[in-house]
């Protein structure tokens, strides 16, 4: 019997894990098939974690400091791949793959979701090289530059008024011509003199070299006419693949509440509608994409099984 089962592991996962065990509970397990630590170890800068100033060290290296220090408090790591999470009466049942189970008295789940690709070529030689799914995280790299931005919803919108504050110009790409965003997104980004907006017209390709992302190939989806435009950014927001399918039962049903886009319905503490169960990390409703977001939300759920199990004995 686990104290507390942890599904993923990324940030909110691991932190998750060394507030549980350092917490005082004694049986705590994180289940991730892979190295932990998340999208955040493809990085090859971070700059905007909180007492991390070190640009020469790559997300990989920023990661594993914080392996080390979870598993010296207890926390195991079991690379099994969990299938779904069922609440069997009191307690809950961690169902692999391959048919084993074990059972847990609390769960959080923090698998994340993945930014969906758009599939030109180049996107995948150049991610983390010039293409970029975060203006956040890398809007600061492109100071003073022209950069391209991919898409028309509302997030599209958003981080490109978000880069127009730091780069010289933003090129917003959307294939049709008119946008999905809110009327309100769209009217500010259009009041921004220095957002151009390329419609009609699709990334074909993004073109560069050892050193990364030198430009990109736009065409126009009418014409077929393509235009080179160079620049040494490409942030592309075209969706999100949530990875909820650990909150699935096996009749394909969510075991607890989601929202449209499938992620959980979680409040300030991280609870879900079922009691004992926590969602941390982007996998919640209004998560920021941040890894000091996420990493504050696994404190958050640890902090609060702990507290539930404490209240059922």
């Amino acid at each position: 019997m686990l104290d507390c089962a942890i599904i993923g592991g990324g940030p909110a996962g691991l932190t998750a894990g060394l507030y549980a065990s350092r917490g005082g509970l004694q049986n705590v397990s994180l289940f991730e098939m892979g190295v932990p630590g998340g999208q955040i170890t493809k990085s090859s800068e971070i700059e905007n974690y909180p007492g991390f100033f070190d640009s020469t060290k790559t997300g990989l290296v920023f990661m594993d400091t914080w392996q080390k220090q979870c598993f010296a408090f207890g926390l195991k790591h079991e690379m099994k791949k969990v299938n779904s999470v069922q609440k069997t009466g009191e307690y809950f049942t961690v169902m692999y793959d391959g048919g084993d189970t074990v059972e847990s008295k609390t769960v959080i789940v923090a698998t994340g979701a993945v930014p969906r690709r758009a599939g030109f070529k180049g996107e995948d030689t150049f991610y983390g090289r010039g293409v970029s799914t975060c203006a956040t995280c890398d809007g600061f790299f492109y100071k003073d530059k022209p950069v391209t931005v991919l898409g028309g919803g509302d997030t599209a919108l958003e981080e490109a008024f978000f880069l127009s504050n730091i780069c010289s110009d933003v090129y917003v790409v959307h294939r049709r011509d008119e946008f999905r965003a809110a009327p309100s997104t769209l009217d500010r980004a259009i009041r921004k003199e220095n957002i151009h907006f390329i419609t009609d017209s699709v990334i074909e390709e993004a073109v560069g070299d050892t050193m990364g992302l030198t430009g990109v190939d736009i065409r126009n989806v009418k014409t077929d006419e393509i235009t080179h435009m160079d620049n040494t950014g490409l942030f592309v927001f075209v969706g999100q693949d949530v990875k909820n399918d650990v909150l699935k039962n096996e009749k394909g049903e969510f075991i607890c509440e989601v929202n449209e886009l499938g992620q959980a319905v979680v409040n300030l503490k991280m609870h879900t509608s079922v009691e004992g169960l926590f969602v941390a990390g982007d996998l919640r409703i209004d998560a920021p994409k941040q890894v000091v977001s996420a990493a504050g939300d696994g404190a958050i759920a640890a902090l609060q099984a702990i507290s539930y199990i404490q209240e059922q004995q």
